[in-house]
């Protein structure tokens, strides 16, 4: 008894210890740890009891629970500071997050027992091929919750390369089958089974140092000078009537000392008006903006009408004025904070359920990248650049890539740095500059390998100034998305399958 509860802390921790290969962290080394620990202790486990498809359950979701526990604790500080739940109500509903994105590793594991055949090295394939498709179905499942991926870990590693070519999927995929070959080296193999093993490995962590020296998108020599707005509201504040008249003074300040730039960019509902209350002061800034030869791009809550529902909907809007133009309404909401799942039986249950501007419709897909004086741009809206095919499939004909977030609901968590670093990845699947501008941080420009070229910390007000590149082009990723890495990760269950059907 005392042996299976350390086997199952150890497994619990195996999975926290992911989260340190994650921002701020960034000990890439942990990525391989976490995974060659588990394999290892399941195998353990698996040597004295068979692995049935209930215990493969039980050990894959413990994995899941330990990384999510301390990867996404943030959603605490969300819930209780911002939610108002009593601190055992957050902490409840935390519990039940993560125990629930659990399950995505429970099942995963569970199908692997399944499927598991006397081949050790295809089982190595079956288990990378299993634990990709896991982050390629939690991204899609409901709205999706694409966070805390191993392969985000290789932003400062020797896997970067691999970003522009394969993406975070991709990455994953390798990591994880340089584990399961990691632990058949330590069982000790022939040499005739040892070599090409090593050789596996040596290829597969060589060749994205190669790829690091291929220029995959093209610089057009057209830098934007750009200014990045950091209000640094408080997040209680921020819709407040009071604080309204205050806002609208500090974002005409800190836009009058900019005006010698090309592009102004305000965060996420920097205006805490609708676009029609908000015209006039628009149309003053626009005017001024124009007069200056300047852009702004900002975020504002949109007020439309729904011609088929024949209702008044909300929208989590960007825009573009002065020497900008275009309107892009918000595709992917967050559930709870943009809208309520179920509202007619959760509305008014308890305060996080009834958050200001929690009423929100997602956009239509097919809608036009944002104009910035001969540039294209394509905006992304907080939660919106964590969806690594949804960036994809947007960034093809952008000259560079604009993101706006509003972090405060999270604090001093670890959640604003995770963010941060998808944005980073973001940039450097697509080859291109990712502009990066929050209410109170991280504000930062990123460049088209996904390293920061300028920041600013979190809870500053203030400008950050800097030059952005524009890229014509595309890499593999933003031409096929992670459609290669799904086709062989689907191709090895079946051949799994087949396997195992024939005893």
């Amino acid at each position: 008894m005392r042996a299976t509860l350390l086997c199952s802390l150890a497994i619990f921790v195996a999975g926290a210890l992911q989260t340190l290969g994650l921002s701020p962290f960034n000990f890439w080394p942990a990525s391989i740890i976490s995974l060659v620990a588990f394999l290892f202790i399941t195998k353990a486990l698996s040597s004295n009891h068979l692995l049935t498809g209930k215990r493969a359950f039980y050990q894959g979701w413990l994995f899941g629970f330990g990384l999510f526990a301390s990867g996404a604790s943030w959603v605490y500080v969300s819930i209780n500071t911002y939610g108002h739940a009593h601190p055992a109500l957050a902490g409840i509903l935390t519990l039940l997050f993560v125990a629930f994105l659990g399950l995505f590793h429970g099942a995963m594991f569970y199908v692997y027992a399944k499927l598991k055949t006397k081949q050790a090295e295809l089982n190595t394939l079956l288990f990378a091929a299993l634990w990709t498709l896991n982050d390629l179905v939690r991204s899609v499942f409901l709205t999706g919750f694409p966070w805390l991926f191993v392969g985000d870990t290789q932003l400062h590693g020797p896997l970067h390369g691999y970003y522009p070519v394969i993406g975070s999927y991709g990455i994953t995929l390798v990591l994880a089958i340089t584990s399961g070959l990691a632990l058949l080296l330590f069982n000790k193999p022939s040499l005739r089974i040892a070599g090409p093993i090593a050789g596996l490995l040596i290829a597969l962590w060589l060749a994205p140092v190669a790829l690091n020296h291929v220029t995959w998108t093209k610089d057009q020599n057209q830098d934007i000078n750009v200014a990045l707005l950091q209000l640094n509201i408080p997040q209680e504040l921020k819709w407040k009537r009071a604080q309204k008249p205050k806002t609208v003074a500090l974002l005409e300040q800190m836009s009058a000392a900019q005006w010698d730039k090309d592009l102004i960019v305000w965060p996420e509902t920097a205006l805490p008006a609708f676009y029609n209350q908000a015209k006039p002061l628009l149309n003053k800034m626009s005017k001024q903006a124009t007069a200056n030869n300047t852009s702004i791009i900002t975020g504002i809550p949109y007020r439309g009408w729904d011609a088929e529902a024949k209702r008044p909907v909300m929208h989590n809007s960007i825009i573009g004025i002065g020497d900008a133009s275009g309107i892009y309404h918000k595709q992917k909401l967050v559930p709870f904070g943009e809208y309520v799942p179920l509202q007619d039986i959760l509305r008014g249950l308890i305060a996080f359920f009834d958050l200001p501007m929690s009423d929100f419709r997602k956009g239509k897909q097919d809608q036009e990248l944002l104009r910035q004086n001969g540039n294209l741009t394509s905006p992304f809206i907080c939660y919106e650049v964590v969806y690594p095919d949804f960036v994809a499939s947007r960034a093809a004909n952008a000259d560079y890539l604009i993101t706006i977030s509003n972090d405060a609901w999270f604090g001093a968590s670890i959640g604003p740095h995770q963010h941060l670093q998808l944005a980073q990845i973001r940039a450097a699947e697509n080859g291109k500059y990712m502009i990066r501008a929050t209410n109170n941080g991280l504000t930062a420009i990123i460049d088209e390998t996904g390293k920061i070229s300028a920041s600013i910390p979190q809870f500053k007000q203030a400008t950050l100034e800097g030059r952005v590149k524009t890229f014509a082009g595309s890499t593999p990723f933003t031409k096929l998305g992670s459609l290669p890495t799904l086709i062989f990760c689907l191709l090895i269950l079946v051949i799994s399958f087949g396997i195992k059907k024939r005893g």
